[in-house]
């Protein structure tokens, strides 16, 4: 059971790296040093699935346990990077709180003497560890052997002064958080980073005093620590996130829902969008406008292309339309839908008036999310109106024949 939870807990972090890959195109601290986080917890949980042991035991014995120790120094300096970043940049030391200075100076010294961890560590591994055979857990099998001992205590000491200060910082800030998904975001942070300091102390005075505990006993205490205190810490870090999530799949499927509509008015007026519509598959794989940005396009263009449409649409089509769906569930954009689709008919027919006609009513819209959800309202009705019901708005609104010899005589 213990293993298939921790295949769950490494796949769940490495689609949390993958998630936030993106940041590493952009110039952003705190986004790289979320990936980078995720990307090394994700590594040192891979490094005790036991076929990711096996593959890296084949060449070197117990390699795995030196990818997991520095892929979980890489995790924690970004975790560190994460938390200096979030302060910005201040504009002197006299402005900057104790804590952050601190916590900025801790920094510092972590990233200068992660090097000279690292490098003791691969020196100690490879000269002082006995590793003549596979360990089952490697800190209850080396215990008492002062190479190992001092191998792991390097590791753990960095670790459990790193996570003291990373549960320092996200306790304090918890309660201060402005929204309540930031405060427990933080406040599972800082639990997992407790739990993590705990968790490394107990490790080194088990290195130096072996307890009476199996082997196996051992490796599934420090899988559960492990689990437990990744997944927690990847909750915290994903809840304040949850929010943006959810709103640019909002955005997305309001994007999916706009399409045809879209698609139709940019057909027949081309010179409106700089970006014309592609298939629906060409479209969701666009990375570039960003999903706002593609969303305030399209909710211009088709605000555009409806004004350029009252030079096809007949005086009486918008009270017709009204009339016809004044019994509608959602009277307003139904009307709205019915003169769009009649007036883009008489468009592609090549009917056209001289003056323009009186536009859409006016509609209480305080930005473009709003104006996008109106739209897919709109498109909602317009997809299900029939040529049956196109043809009997047309003929109670004078006729597309006559409709098209009048503008022809006013042209």
């Amino acid at each position: 059971m213990l293993g298939i939870c921790t295949y769950i807990g490494a796949s769940l972090m490495t689609l949390m790296a993958a998630w936030r890959l993106p940041a590493l195109r952009y110039d952003e601290p705190q986004r790289r040093a979320l990936w980078a986080c995720a990307a090394g917890f994700a590594a040192a949980l891979w490094c005790r699935v036991p076929a990711v042991k096996r593959v890296l035991d084949a060449p070197i014995t117990d390699l795995y346990v030196l990818v997991k120790y520095l892929t979980s120094i890489v995790a924690i300096l970004a975790v560190l990077r994460y938390i200096t970043a979030i302060y910005g940049k201040s504009p002197g030391a006299a402005a900057t709180p104790r804590y952050v200075r601190t916590s900025r100076r801790i920094n510092n010294i972590a990233h200068g003497c992660a090097l000279g961890a690292v490098g003791a560590m691969v020196v100690l591994f490879f000269t002082a560890v006995d590793r003549s055979r596979p360990s089952v857990e490697f800190a209850t099998d080396h215990a008492g052997q002062w190479g190992a001992a001092t191998f792991i205590s390097i590791l753990y000491v960095y670790l459990a002064s790193a996570t003291a200060t990373c549960a320092f910082q996200w306790g304090r800030a918890a309660p201060r958080a402005e929204t309540r998904l930031l405060r427990a975001g933080l406040t599972l942070m800082a639990v997992a980073s407790v739990l993590y300091a705990m968790y490394s102390l107990f490790r080194i005075v088990t290195v130096w005093a072996p307890t009476s505990a199996a082997a196996p006993t051992m490796r599934v205490v420090a899988d559960t620590s492990n689990l437990t205190i990744a997944l927690l810490w990847a909750m915290g870090a994903s809840i304040p996130s949850a929010k943006a999530l959810s709103a640019r799949w909002t955005t997305w499927r309001t994007l999916h829902k706009l399409y045809p509509l879209r698609r139709d008015l940019m057909e027949a007026f081309p010179d409106l969008t700089f970006q014309p519509p592609a298939s629906r598959l060409r479209e969701w794989a666009r990375t570039s406008p960003s999903l706002d940005i593609r969303l305030d396009r399209w909710t211009q263009e088709i605000a555009d292309a409806v004004e350029l449409l009252r030079h096809h649409a007949t005086p009486a089509l918008l009270h017709t339309a009204e009339g016809m769906t004044a019994e509608h569930p959602d009277p307003d954009p139904a009307a709205e839908a019915y003169w769009i689709r009649a007036a883009l008919h008489n468009a592609h027919a090549g009917a056209r008036s001289r003056l323009p006609v009186r536009g859409l009513r006016d509609k209480p819209l305080s930005d473009s999310h709003a104006e996008a959800h109106w739209l897919a309202r709109v498109q909602a009705v317009y997809a299900t109106i029939s040529n049956e019901q196109l043809e009997s708005l047309l003929a109670k609104t004078g006729g597309r024949t006559a409709y098209s010899l009048s503008s022809e005589a006013a042209s």
